[in-house]
């Protein structure tokens, strides 16, 4: 099992990130969360988690072990896939995903993408008293740079939006917050779409 990639960063985007180490590149599938929370230097290190499936391989990345585990024990239940995960952990932050679970807030989860009323319920019933023991989750820290409407629409799609919902969506939001930067857009629209 891959715990974890330090090594250089050297492809950066919403969905996904490659870290070169050792003279190989691994790529590694991330939520909008752990985007937000990398930093602009070239040093990168990831806690991983590799899903082995019949006809892939997948890392995934994250900034913090806590999140990690969130993801873990989202993946654990019945009819939340990698992606849905991935997603929850794009739309809220993970202390937002702990929180809403511990409380028992379906209308926060099923406010998510993909999520339906029952598969919100089996999440806080299934997840309750394990997520009570998850301390130490970090609070997601926008950045400021100014991104692009276009690293937006392809986050979007590569979650699997149809582009021209997506670009509707977006259209809308740049238009409310012309300065927003590519994690409030695709939060907005994830909340949207």
């Amino acid at each position: 099992m891959i715990t974890h990639i330090q090594g250089k960063l050297t492809e950066k985007n919403p969905t996904h990130v490659v870290i070169e180490c050792n003279g190989v590149g691994y790529m590694l599938n991330i939520s909008l969360h752990t985007f937000s929370q990398i930093p602009e230097n070239e040093n990168l290190k990831l806690y991983t988690h590799l899903q082995v499936k019949e006809d892939s391989h997948t890392l995934y990345g994250f900034s913090s072990l806590a999140e990690r585990e969130i993801f873990r024990l989202l993946i654990s239940v019945s009819g939340i896939g990698s992606s849905i995960a991935r997603t929850m952990l794009s739309s809220l932050t993970p202390k937002q995903v702990r929180e809403g679970i511990a409380n028992s807030d379906v209308a926060l989860i099923q406010s998510i993408k993909g999520i339906g009323a029952k598969t919100a319920q089996r999440v806080i019933i299934d997840l309750k008293d394990k997520i009570l023991k998850i301390y130490d989750i970090d609070e997601v820290s926008v950045s400021k740079d100014n991104t692009s409407k276009d690293e937006a629409l392809s986050a979007l799609e590569v979650l699997g939006f149809v582009k021209k919902q997506a670009e509707r969506a977006v259209d809308k939001i740049m238009i409310a917050h012309p300065d927003a930067n590519v994690e409030t857009i695709i939060k907005q629209a994830l909340k949207n779409l």
